[in-house]
């Protein structure tokens, strides 16, 4: 049992050169962004774009810019929309598995907590779902495994990949969890106190959550990092735009001497004192002898087309239409290829994602402790058929 401990209790040698050659690929692929002719031009170094993203600017980006939050709130919010419940049989009376399911939802808010964790999953690559059992006395027993299968489930709590870390993985190969981990470090809130404390936990009081993963399943994609350049493209059209407007509509002026006026050094500091006031709003008129005004042309653009541009490329990479992703009047008369698009996409995202790593696994896990019956026959996730209305309108 001690030589098993021991050798659970650190990464393995495999495990460390795929991590590594992992790192290493990560730091090749963000220096081979943007070359062109061999290096001897980078298109990343001169639109200003970074090559290396961490959570903290998915984080940032989805909290101050409009299109980045709807990217990822749009999706979430419309695949947990309505009720969520489970049936295990054909029959009108609600089986003993239906009727506690049921109760949970209500009890700990499980759809709102889905919901959180769906998003936060999406903003980086994974998200966990704390659970947060009876059997916990002491800070120290969050490290132990669950035992026995009659616990109760106090709370669920949604972290993001910011939050936490992996310690420890299964370093035997013997072992149906080899290569995953065994004990997290998660970092935790306290709202009483203001302060922050750390938990080595248990991988069996963890739920992992991953979306659009490729080589690793512990590590997902971030749903902003294939669009991360155009939505900073986005930032400099709509708020150069905006800047543009500002300037243009107080223009600049351009001052002509008159050839025979003699200008002292007192009608320069009367004249610079004029335009300040001017330009600070505090006079509307300039009196000044020999010198004519005359206001510089703005140049404004209309951005329409260009902002155009950049939305299109955002909807064909996450496959959210254009007009349900900007939600402008229009997009309340999407059309009905539009519709029929969306209403797959949210089925789509409710099968392979929100049921195949959330749901189901939650339920097995509530399952092997005690905390929701087993099923008597396969049960089935149902969810409110508010898509088949969307679809018919």
């Amino acid at each position: 049992m001690e030589q098993e401990e021991k050798q659970n209790s650190s990464i393995s040698k495999e495990q460390f050169q795929a991590m590594s050659s992992q790192l290493v690929g990560r730091m090749n692929l963000a220096l081979r962004l943007g070359q062109q002719f061999s290096g001897d031009r980078n298109l990343y170094d001169a639109l200003g774009y970074k090559r290396e993203l961490s959570f903290q600017d998915y984080y940032t980006q989805y909290r101050r810019q409009d299109i980045a939050k709807a990217i990822i709130d749009r999706p979430v919010n419309k695949t947990w929309e309505g009720d969520l419940t489970l049936l295990e049989s054909s029959d009108e009376e609600e089986t003993q598995l239906e009727r506690q399911w049921k109760e949970l939802v209500k009890k700990l808010e499980l759809k709102n907590k889905f919901a959180r964790l769906d998003k936060l999953t999406g903003l980086g690559r994974y998200g966990i779902l704390l659970l947060g059992l009876n059997d916990i006395q002491k800070k120290e027993d969050w490290q132990n495994p669950v035992q026995g299968s009659n616990k109760k489930l106090l709370y669920v709590k949604p972290i993001s990949e910011n939050h936490v870390s992996i310690e420890k993985f299964e370093s035997r190969s013997s072992n149906e969890r080899y290569g995953l981990p065994t004990i997290y470090n998660i970092t935790v809130a306290n709202p009483e106190t203001k302060s922050e404390s750390e938990l080595r936990v248990h991988h069996s009081r963890v739920l992992h959550v991953t979306d659009d993963c490729l080589m690793n399943e512990l590590e997902g994609t971030p749903r902003l990092e294939a669009v991360y350049n155009r939505l900073y493209d986005l930032e400099k059209l709509v708020g150069g735009s905006a800047e543009m407007f500002w300037r243009g509509a107080r223009p600049g002026y351009s001052g002509k001497l008159d050839k025979d006026h003699q200008f002292t050094e007192q009608d320069d500091e009367k004249l610079k004192e004029q335009m300040d006031e001017f330009d600070h709003n505090l006079r509307r008129t300039m009196i000044q002898q020999g010198l004519e005004m005359k206001e510089l042309a703005p140049q404004v653009a209309d951005p329409q087309n260009h902002v155009d541009v950049q939305i299109q490329m955002i909807s064909a990479e996450k496959g959210i239409p254009k007009r349900i992703l900007v939600g402008s009047e229009r997009g309340e008369l999407a059309s009905s290829e539009d519709k029929n698009q969306w209403f797959s996409f949210i089925q789509g995202r409710r099968e392979e994602f929100a049921e195949s790593q959330i749901i189901r696994p939650f339920i097995d896990r509530c399952q092997q402790y005690g905390i929701l019956p087993e099923a008597a026959e396969e049960y089935e996730v149902q969810w409110q058929d508010s898509l088949q209305a969307l679809k018919k309108r």
